[in-house]
């Protein structure tokens, strides 16, 4: 790369020629401007500034800085291929013949590098790096030729019509009265016709000749026609929807959008679900565009898919490509042609729960079994029972169920009940042969005390005979003392399913000793109902009442008696609800807080005194051989134990080991009062509830439950027995 110093002002050029001699190589001196020597050393002489040497050292010119070497102390020249660069600043370029700036990126003095290196009038050309005359950009020029003509360089007064005052339009680079399209005439009442400004009323009948754009007469624009404006199409924006010319182009597309149709204008229609045109019956119709060409007409004759008929009519109604089926709009298993009476919610506000295989639910208003009546009163199908009444359906309807079904039956009739088959039967304990006759009995009360929670009558099961001393129709069965008790001669295993879940041990409550006798069930009795589940239930809750007379010599001893309500359900718990007992038993109590310790419902609810053993006399408890002794404290009174049998007062010893009563607790029994088993279900399943109760450890010393006021409930419940 050729590089340029900056050098110093000789006295003489002869010094430069004398000190060219002496090195060897020094050219002419009289330009100012030398190389320096050839030789092998590099020359040192050199004018202004010189070029360093080329020999094969590189030269020993330094920069101006270091001095000449010569004898005269002449400025040496610059370094050789390898030395430093020419030039730094401007300064370094001052008086240089390829310019006075400095290339910062080569190092070489240039005529310019940015237009503050050039004179007023001239712009840098930055490729070749050197002024010229005009400009490049607007910053070169002034006024009154203010704009720069890029293409030719020179400053002009404009470039546009935009550069010009008001009235005024570019040309030729300067500024000339005119008009155009970016420089409209002053006056809305003009427009501009080539470059010239022309008044609308004037030219009107003049528009051929020069060229005046014809007014909008009612949004639309007239046109020329020799000379002469008429009316033509429509001004950008508005449209003539209604195709009158009267009222010219009436309607504004940019605000209301484009012209629906052509007045009078006709095409096919359907206003079906996808899918359903010219399926059965469904055809499309005709519709025809109104006179304001803005809206469409209905669709006449066309046939919309309707509900199937539920008599038959051999077509396909609802055009979903099948003949005489009615849907089941709400999947809950009936249509309605099945006799749902709710199927979308313009029917009812929650048509899943409303079919015929619903419970009719008091109080909402609503005819949930679709019987045809609104919250009809619960049915009452008890009345005409018999005490000694051997069909266990009769004990489903002592206990307020009174509606029956079968197992199969057409959806038409599947409703809820209970299922009048072999299902429903009475067994022994372990659901096979049969109880003896006497333990069970339907009566209108119990003693003097207890009458049905709900109709007229109740349901007696017993492990001695199923009547009351002092009933006015203690007949069928007769009344026999129930301390001692009577042996009715039968046994049976426990049932299965529980005993397994129970480990094969009999649950008992906390700290009184385990059963006597293994686990044979003495006197035992099953009622046991397989029932069709409304679909709108999820539990339901069954009041019992126990008595025996275990109490109180009995309690917490080896001889509790057992009272099981066992619920067979395919029941799965959602988020927040209870499942059932994994052994199946509701006859449980489960005191505050749940998940405690767990009673079985039996006569050693009143050990421990867990408020469930109400109708007895307090006092002492567990007298007998081999129980745990304790002490009642929640007796409420005897009402309900008056003529029951268990009312005895200091009832005689039946054994040796007997002792018969405990101090001043002197009644033959006593018992619960009214609590109420709850229970969960699956909607619309079939399940079987097994009412078992046997002797344990002996058939003496008899118990005794009562059944009554059966109910479904919407919601799931806390699975368990407690008061109520």
């Amino acid at each position: 790369m050729k590089t340029w110093l900056k050098g110093a002002a000789w006295g003489l050029s002869a010094v430069g020629a004398a000190l060219a001699a002496a090195c060897g190589s020094g050219a002419d001196s009289s330009s100012g401007y030398n190389t320096g020597g050839s030789g092998a050393s590099g020359g040192t002489d050199g004018g202004f500034s010189g070029f360093g040497g080329s020999g094969a050292s590189g030269g020993s010119g330094g920069s101006s800085a270091s001095g000449g070497s010569g004898a005269t102390g002449g400025l040496a020249g610059s370094a050789g291929s390898g030395g430093a660069p020419g030039c730094t600043s401007a300064a370094d370029c001052i008086g240089h013949p390829s310019g006075p700036a400095c290339d910062p990126t080569s190092g070489d003095c240039v005529g310019c590098v940015g237009p503050t290196d050039c004179p007023t009038g001239q712009f840098c050309d930055t490729g070749a790096q050197q002024c010229k005359a005009g400009c490049d950009d607007a910053g070169d020029c002034s006024a009154p030729a203010a704009q720069c003509d890029t293409a030719t360089n020179t400053c002009k007064e404009c470039l546009q019509d935009t550069h010009c005052p008001s009235g005024q339009i570019c040309v030729g680079g300067a500024c000339a009265t005119g008009c155009s399209t970016t420089q409209p005439c002053p006056s809305t009442s003009q427009t501009c016709c080539g470059t010239s400004c022309h008044d609308l009323s004037s030219d009107i009948t003049n528009c051929g000749t020069c060229g005046v754009a014809c007014p909008l007469v009612q949004n639309a624009a007239t046109v020329c026609t020799n000379g002469v404006c008429g009316m033509g199409g429509c001004a950008v924006g508005f449209a003539d929807c209604n195709q009158n010319p009267a009222d010219g182009c009436e309607h504004n597309v940019t605000q209301l959008g484009p012209c629906i149709c052509t007045p009078g204008q006709t095409q096919t229609c359907y206003d079906g679900p996808p899918g359903t045109l010219n399926v059965g019956v469904c055809k499309s119709g005709t519709r025809t565009c109104q006179p304001s060409g803005l809206l469409w007409g209905f669709c006449l004759n066309q046939v919309l898919p309707q509900a199937e008929t539920c008599t038959a009519n051999n077509q396909d109604d609802d055009c979903d490509g099948q003949v005489d089926n009615v849907p089941d709009i709400d999947g809950d298993g009936w249509n309605a042609c099945q006799g749902d009476c709710c199927e979308t919610p313009a029917d009812c506000s929650q048509p899943t729960l409303v079919n015929p295989g619903a419970y009719d639910v008091p109080g909402n208003n609503v005819d949930d079994d679709c019987d045809g009546q609104i919250d009809n009163p619960p049915a009452s199908c008890d009345g005409p029972l018999t005490s000694n009444a051997a069909d266990p359906v009769d004990y489903a309807r002592a206990i307020d169920l009174c509606q029956t079904t079968t197992e199969n039956p057409p959806l038409a009739t599947k409703k809820w009940g209970v299922i009048t088959s072999g299902a429903t039967a009475f067994h022994r304990a372990n659901g096979t042969s049969t109880p003896n006759a006497m333990q069970r009995s339907i009566r209108t009360g119990f003693g003097g005390g207890v009458t049905p929670l709900m109709g007229t009558k109740l349901a007696v099961l017993s492990t001695g005979r199923a009547a009351a001393q002092a009933a006015p129709n203690n007949a069928n069965p007769a009344y026999a003392a129930f301390q001692g008790g009577q042996n009715m001669a039968t046994t049976s295993p426990v049932p299965a399913d529980w005993l397994a879940a129970n480990g094969s041990n009999f649950p008992n409550a906390p700290g009184c000793p385990g059963p006597q006798g293994g686990t044979t069930a003495y006197d035992p009795i099953m009622l046991k109902l397989r029932i069709r589940v409304p679909t709108n239930a999820k539990s339901f809750n069954v009041s019992s009442f126990f008595y025996s007379s275990e109490y109180p010599e009995w309690v917490c001893s080896a001889f509790n008696d057992f009272f099981l309500v066992l619920l067979d359900s395919t029941f799965v718990p959602a988020a927040g609800e209870a499942p059932n007992p994994t052994d199946k038993n509701l006859a449980f109590y489960d005191p505050p807080p749940v998940g405690g310790a767990v009673y079985p419902v039996g006569v050693n609810l009143a050990f421990g005194n867990t408020g469930l053993f109400q109708v007895c006399v307090n006092g002492p408890t567990g007298c007998g051989s081999g129980a745990v002794a304790g002490n009642t404290n929640t007796c409420t009174g005897i009402t309900q134990l008056l003529g029951t049998g268990f009312d005895v007062l200091n009832p005689p010893s039946q054994f040796p080991a007997d002792p018969g009563w405990c101090g001043a607790s002197n009644r033959a029994g006593g018992g619960t009062g009214w609590l109420t088993v709850r229970g969960n279900v699956k909607p619309g399943e079939t399940i079987e509830i097994r009412f078992v109760t046997w002797d344990t450890g002996d058939p003496w010393y008899d118990s005794l439950v009562l059944l009554d006021r059966f109910q479904w409930q919407l919601d799931a419940s806390q699975p368990g027995t407690g008061p109520g």
